[in-house]
């Protein structure tokens, strides 16, 4: 016999604000159904039954192909449905997406002349996903208890959050609908606990610009930077997180409930990040991924699910021409992909484009900061591909192999992350981008030695950063609709962006 929540019907709604409002009552019913069951699980109660709750879903039935004339936005990439159909996906956490969701809502409601349907689904609730942020209370269990929770609770189930979606080979059953966006709840949930876990950082607070890096002096300078704005009163930025959720506020501002229960870590998280935070969520996130493509995924696959409108990799390469000069820039405009960890997800015949509103915006923000006009960035900044290994050592294996594919290829950098997190974002459809700056030489004698490395760093990162930073705020001036580009949409796409 099951434990359930009192039941909501499905009903329909012409009014986006109002169908969110019952997907959160809805969310919101399951999941203190959940806390309960399992607070009183902890307490060593008998419980009536084994307990499930279920996700909130939103369908839509269509039988046209064709966009309202009067929708308003039909330069959109996103926004509507494929053809005719019903199309249907699982929510979660609309605290946290209520922007995200009114948004998709008004837009598939202005494009169509449909009805928005919300109910609940037959996706259970993984437990562990029903846990408030500083629940930790299954820790207080014995052993023998924990693992009765498997009869008595519904656990994470791998076989629900799959990317076959994303991917471009999932394929509904006969019956089954066709899918609104590219992850179900559960996988959404399932990377929200990930990036918790490799961050130490919310994902509340994670921003819609993402700077990526694979070295730590890049985040000790946007800490620096971080402060320094919160220091100042006419700040465009409300807030600096750290890991463990320190939050330290703009001065002037008022101390909030929250704060008080942020706390440095002992050590430092993986894959820290740190976000400057702007009110409506369009400030700058940055996260060490550290060294390889394994980490550059990881990171990738758990912050797609946030829906980013830019993520650009800031991080050092190898210089593979002759011209080059250490702390010249690269800006990749095609990579070859011999990092492999995404081979089996996106197949190496898919070319990854570059994306002219982010190539543009990492132009022209190289130019602001080092002052050299555009006319003549040629002499710090390189344009080509960029190639990406996940062997560290490519310089020892036998016969010059690797430098024979690089000189084919025309690559003029190579790193070991820059490509996975590209093809992720064409995979994710996150526009991406890249911009590298040289650190050695290898294949001119110029290696990194400690006393010319340190005066590199000292000498690059803080303009390199702000580059970076520089770029993030001319995308967010163009607006997200102009970001995110048809160029990452394939033949029959999900209507949620």
């Amino acid at each position: 016999m099951s434990h359930l929540p009192s039941y909501i019907a499905p009903s329909r709604f012409r009014d986006p604000q109002a169908a969110l409002e019952q997907v959160s009552a809805i969310y919101q019913a399951n999941i203190a159904h959940l806390r309960d069951a399992m607070q009183r699980y902890v307490a060593g109660e008998r419980l009536p039954g084994r307990v499930r709750a279920c996700y909130p879903y939103v369908r839509v039935y269509t039988d046209s192909t064709l966009r309202l004339p009067a929708g308003g936005a039909t330069h959109l990439s996103f926004g509507f449905l494929a053809g005719p159909g019903r199309y249907e996906t699982t929510l979660t956490r609309p605290d946290l997406f209520a922007d995200y969701y009114l948004a998709q809502f008004s837009l598939l409601l202005q494009n169509h002349d449909c009805e928005l349907e919300i109910g609940t689904s037959k996706q259970p609730i993984p437990v562990h996903f029903s846990f408030a942020e500083h629940d930790h209370i299954e820790g207080n269990l014995s052993a023998e208890r924990r693992q009765l929770m498997r009869d008595m609770f519904d656990l994470p189930d791998l076989t629900a959050m799959d990317d076959g979606i994303a991917n471009g080979t999932h394929r509904p059953a006969p019956g089954e609908p066709e899918p609104l966006a590219l992850f179900t709840a559960p996988r959404v949930d399932y990377s929200l606990h990930r990036l918790r876990h490799y961050t130490g950082t919310a994902p509340e607070h994670c921003q819609n610009f993402v700077l990526f890096t694979n070295y730590p002096f890049y985040l000790d300078e946007f800490i620096r930077l971080g402060h320094a704005e919160m220091a100042r009163p006419d700040s465009e930025y409300i807030a600096f997180v750290e890991p463990g959720n320190v939050i330290t506020r703009r001065v002037g501002l008022p101390a909030e409930a929250e704060d008080a229960l942020g706390k440095l870590p002992p050590r430092l998280p993986q894959m820290p990040a740190y976000h400057l935070v702007r009110a409506d969520r369009s400030g700058i996130s940055m996260v060490n991924i550290g060294v390889g493509p394994a980490n550059a995924k990881t990171m990738t696959d758990h912050i797609a699910v946030l829906r980013p409108h830019a993520w650009v990799m800031l991080g050092h390469c190898a210089g593979l021409r002759t011209t080059q000069q250490l702390g010249d820039y690269v800006l990749a405009h095609g990579y070859v992909r011999e990092d492999h960890v995404l081979d089996e997800d996106l197949p190496l015949w898919v070319p990854i484009p570059a994306l002219a509103e982010i190539q543009l915006a990492l132009q022209q923000a190289v130019s602001d900061v080092t002052q050299v006009p555009a006319a003549e960035l040629k002499r710090i900044m390189r344009t080509g591909t960029v190639a990406s290994t996940d062997n560290r050592n490519w310089e020892l294996l036998p016969d010059n192999t690797p430098q024979r594919r690089f000189s084919q290829s025309r690559a003029v950098a190579l790193d070991m992350e820059s490509a996975t997190i590209a093809a992720n974002g064409f995979r994710f459809r996150v526009p991406y981008g890249t911009l590298l700056c040289v650190s050695d030489k290898p294949l001119h004698g110029e290696i990194k030695l400690p006393g010319m490395a340190n005066h590199f760093y000292r000498e690059r990162v803080d303009q390199h950063l702000r580059i970076g930073i520089r770029a993030m705020e001319l995308l967010r001036a163009q607006g997200a609709a102009q970001l995110h580009s048809r160029k990452l949409r394939s033949f029959a796409e999900v209507a949620f962006q």
